[in-house]
């Protein structure tokens, strides 16, 4: 029987969300504050606006959904999954009353996007958009990457038993350190460090190529929040082509590299475990899907003849790549160029290695390289287990920070969230067919969005039809949390429907 939630079920979630709803609004003091420095007024009015609803809505949560019961790991997935979406309503206020977008729905598709580290977008006129505004949207992209819940734990969550059910609805199961709240702490201090380095670089090589000073330091931050994050969102149209800079390029890729490793890689080795990155399963999956992958590309752009030498190749053809297998989706050229020259077999290669993804526990999403390397490991197994004695026992080992055997329940594991990508994909794939866009190029933008990579081949815009807006509003939401606090979600409301 299905037990109907509680008066006190709805009290934790209310007030967790409510939690997290006021780092929200706490975070767009950042933008307000740049708003003020520029004299941006009107975006001062809208940050205003929007911060005070934002922290309105947050403690009126925490005011009606006062309670001491202790949060379980239902509560910490459900938590997870409408929070997500009650940010993206909430911080979608400043987005609108800039004038920038055609409906309040637009403005939630940026915030979803920002959020999940996507970078598709439906903002008009982003050449001209304040620099509070743009401050904003790379802000929720870096702080998206680390994870909403990961700042409510850092900042507003004390010790509670399901904060590391929130952790993990999140997408995340690492723990860096042994309470989630310090795991939490760790990462922002991580992430930090090298908001710092790049942000340094990133400013030295705009100022280097022209850029003036004030410009060079917003466009470095920017820049490497947009990398770190994997998040795609860049502060002109054209993209990182807006550089004409090959050093750009080569930064901001080495960024988003890094970026989309797993936190507790990053944390191994700065601990002095320098050897994880050549034995980590992740790592060398990722090697060997790249390598497929921008070989199948390359492949097929010298077929076309499209590029030819090294340099058109490594800066058009293998950023393309390596930015949608990281899940980043920076680009060096439009979607419009490549529908028309790439082809579909380049495109497919894109969207495999966008498909695979990163690491788990980083900024990224997609299927991740954990999981390739357990079914792969488990074919192996099951291969050896055909050629082996009848009495020979066969299984296979995997090295993450530590060696250990594969178990059934990590392959089904894999395998069902292998199974949810590929019928997210193909639905979004199946409902831009019927929008009359090519089964490749609604593949593609299906892909882009579940897989939270923001590399678009312009099906994206804001006249695109309402019912793919929100189609892929959802995929983002649920390719950036893995499905299980979206499942724990959707068990809660049924709960409430059919329950006792």
């Amino acid at each position: 029987m299905i037990r109907r939630p509680r008066l006190y079920d709805w009290q934790i979630v209310g007030l967790y969300t409510g939690k997290i709803v006021v780092g929200v609004g706490l975070l767009m003091i950042i933008p307000l504050i740049t708003g003020i420095i520029f004299r941006e007024w009107s975006a001062v009015i809208d940050f205003t606006i929007g911060m005070l609803a934002a922290l309105t809505v947050g403690f009126g949560f925490q005011f009606v959904c006062q309670t001491d019961r202790e949060m379980n790991w239902m509560h910490g997935l459900v938590t997870t999954a409408f929070s997500w979406l009650v940010v993206t309503t909430v911080g979608a206020g400043p987005h609108y009353l800039s004038g920038h977008f055609n409906s309040f729905l637009d403005a939630m598709f940026d915030l979803m996007s920002g959020f999940t580290t996507t970078g598709l977008y439906l903002l008009q006129d982003l050449d001209h958009i304040s620099n509070a505004l743009n401050m904003w949207r790379h802000i929720i992209s870096y702080a998206g990457g680390q994870g909403i819940i990961v700042i409510a734990l850092t900042f507003l969550i004390r010790g509670t038993s399901g904060a590391f059910m929130m952790y993990v609805g999140e997408g995340k199961d690492e723990k860096l350190l042994p309470n989630v709240i310090q795991t939490a702490r760790a990462i922002w201090v991580v992430s930090l460090t090298y908001l710092v380095i790049g942000t340094t670089i990133l400013t030295a090589v705009n100022y280097i190529d022209g850029l003036g000073p004030v410009r060079s330091v917003l466009h470095g931050m920017w820049l490497f929040m947009s990398s770190w994050s994997t998040g795609g969102f860049a502060p002109q149209s054209m993209n990182v082509l807006f550089y004409h800079s090959t050093t750009i390029e080569l930064v901001t890729m080495v960024i988003f590299i890094i970026g989309s490793f797993n936190f507790a890689l990053h944390w191994a080795v700065w601990n002095g475990d320098r050897r994880e990155i050549y034995r980590n399963v992740e790592i060398v999956s990722f090697s060997i899907t790249l390598f497929l992958t921008v070989s199948l590309a390359i492949f097929a752009l010298m077929q076309t003849e499209v590029l030819s030498g090294i340099m058109p190749l490594f800066r058009k053809g293998f950023y393309q790549v390596i930015s949608g297998h990281t899940g980043t989706g920076l680009t060096t050229l439009n979607g419009g160029q490549m529908v028309r020259q790439w082809g579909p077999l380049a495109m497919l290669a894109i969207t495999i290695a966008m498909t695979i993804g990163g690491s788990v526990a980083s900024t990224c999403g997609g299927i991740k390289g954990m999981r390739m390397g357990i079914i792969a490991k488990s074919f192996i197994a099951e291969i050896r287990h055909f050629v082996m004695p009848e009495s020979t026992v066969a299984f296979e080992r995997i090295h993450h920070l530590k060696t250990r055997v594969i178990e059934d329940k990590q392959v089904r594991s894999a395998m069902m969230v292998v199974l949810a990508f590929v019928v997210m994909h193909l639905g979004g794939a199946m409902l831009g067919v019927l929008y009359d866009y090519s089964f490749v190029q609604a593949l593609f933008e299906s892909v882009s969005a579940g897989t939270t990579t923001g590399l678009s081949v312009g099906i994206t815009n804001p006249s695109m039809p309402i019912l793919l807006k929100v189609y892929y509003i959802l995929a983002m939401w649920a390719g950036r949390l893995e499905f299980m606090a979206v499942f724990a979600l959707v068990g809660f409301f049924a709960a409430v429907a059919k329950g006792r």
